[in-house]
């Protein structure tokens, strides 16, 4: 690096600064999540799954999947599920649902597919002091249900998520999916580490999610969770996982992750290129959410700062990330001028090799918690290489096209305000008044 340098060395001293200082703090945050520990199961637990826990699953197109997942969710013995679809599904859902458990499985339906109405609906029917959101193929192990509910011993817990891992569609994973485990192995970690650090978490993900009764029944919060506006006029459907977050942060709740075997779901991706397309969806809802949390509502700052760090600098990401190729194609171009008209003296072929064995070195030392596991994944670090310049570039274009809403990835689901307007025709139902005590941390009545 400084024969590399030795032409230029000032040049290149803020940019060694910069790299000092992204990766002091990957180290940080490796080293704090390895310290975390998840919370453990009490001896005499407040709450338990069969008294306390409705599970609510909104989906418009469940299929075979869904017998493994609801198996997976009736081994956690929670006292109702209620599935929350569209009215024309109601007849393909419920035979799916009395094939499975007759008893304990509700369907619910709505007037149009509407994922943030779909919840709404479930969480006015909810007659349990705590709501677990899950996907449609969201496959739990039998722990799941006490693990999450021995965060909520601490009346100021709000809303409590999960650690992550891909349940492959087929018999092998594909190179998309392999990205989509990529990212969560990441995603653990860095959940874990903040978590760890101030308590607090960029999104509860709504894969697989819990929150106190009390607090998703507040009208204020049914109100604006389906009234959701980007800028006041583009209605939000999907980012109803980080809308509940950020109602968390600003309400004074306190949000705790379980990252543990105990309590670590499995759950589907896109085996294929569409899995883009839900990468596309994620990151306007993300740019959406974290301008929100940093500029407009500001909660963050102050109930957790190193997470509005970490919004922060992914803010800055991507374009950090095009410097790197754009400072090797200039170095290699210096390189093919004669040193005494101002070119560099290493060749091109030097500086792009080192490069490669840079990248290839360091995005495999960020991987090693999911090669640990499934080490033959290693072939397709390339393809992570190759995916997160490709991410960096989608980053930017979503970040100029927030004003899309669409869901991407699902047929069905149509226009939000019209689905809203729908389901505002109706007349309010499982709304009890008289169980509904002020949304504040440790106010919930036990």
């Amino acid at each position: 690096m400084l024969r590399l340098t030795s032409d230029h060395f000032p040049v290149f001293i803020p940019l060694g600064v910069i790299g000092f200082y992204r990766y002091l703090w990957y180290f940080i945050r490796i080293a704090a999540a390895f310290t975390y520990r998840p919370i453990p199961l009490p001896e005499n637990p407040t709450y338990v799954a069969e008294e306390d826990v409705t599970i609510i699953v909104p989906t418009i197109d469940a299929g075979e999947e869904f017998k493994e997942a609801a198996h997976s969710w009736l081994a956690g013995k929670p006292k109702e599920i209620l599935i929350v679809t569209e009215e024309k599904m109601r007849g393909p859902l419920q035979a799916l649902a009395d094939e499975v458990d007759p008893v304990r499985i509700r369907v619910l339906t709505v007037p149009c597919a509407n994922k943030r109405l779909q919840m709404a609906h479930g969480i006015r029917h909810t007659r349990t002091d705590i709501i677990v959101f899950a996907d449609d193929d969201a496959i739990w192990p039998p722990t799941l249900l006490p693990y999450v509910l021995a965060c909520f011993e601490d009346q100021h817990v709000g809303g409590v998520g999960t650690s992550q891992r891909v349940q492959p569609v087929g018999k092998r994973m594909t190179v998309w999916e392999v990205l989509a485990a990529f990212r969560l192995s990441i995603r653990n970690i860095e959940i874990a580490a903040s978590t760890h650090i101030d308590g607090g978490i960029p999104c509860l993900s709504g894969r697989t999610a819990a929150y106190r009764t009390v607090i998703l029944k507040d009208p204020e919060f049914l109100h604006g969770f389906t009234h959701d506006f980007w800028l006041g006029k583009y209605q939000l459907n999907s980012g109803d996982d980080k809308f509940v977050t950020r109602w968390m942060v600003s309400h004074g709740w306190a949000t705790y992750v379980q990252c543990c075997k105990e309590a670590e779901l499995l759950s589907t991706m896109k085996p294929n290129w569409r899995f883009l397309k839900q990468v596309l969806r994620w990151t306007r809802n993300t740019w959406r959410s974290d301008l929100r949390s940093l500029f407009m509502e500001r909660h963050i700052w102050t109930a957790h700062p190193y997470v509005a760090y970490t919004m922060v600098d992914k803010l800055f990401n991507p374009f950090t990330l095009l410097a790197g190729p754009a400072l090797v194609a200039y170095v290699m171009y210096k390189g093919t001028i004669p040193i005494l008209q101002g070119g560099f003296h290493l060749p091109p072929w030097n500086v792009i090799v080192s490069y490669l064995v840079w990248l290839f070195a360091t995005r495999t030392l960020k991987l090693l918690p999911h090669l640990w596991y499934r080490p033959q994944d290693i072939i397709y670090v390339p393809a992570f290489i190759l995916f997160g310049y490709y991410f960096a570039i989608m980053k930017i274009y979503a970040l100029f096209t927030l004003h899309e809403t669409a869901w991407g990835t699902r047929a069905g689901i149509g226009d939000p305000t019209a689905a809203t307007a729908a389901a505002d025709k109706q007349p309010p139902t499982g709304h009890d008044p008289e169980k509904q005590p002020t949304s504040s941390p440790g106010s919930f009545s036990q």
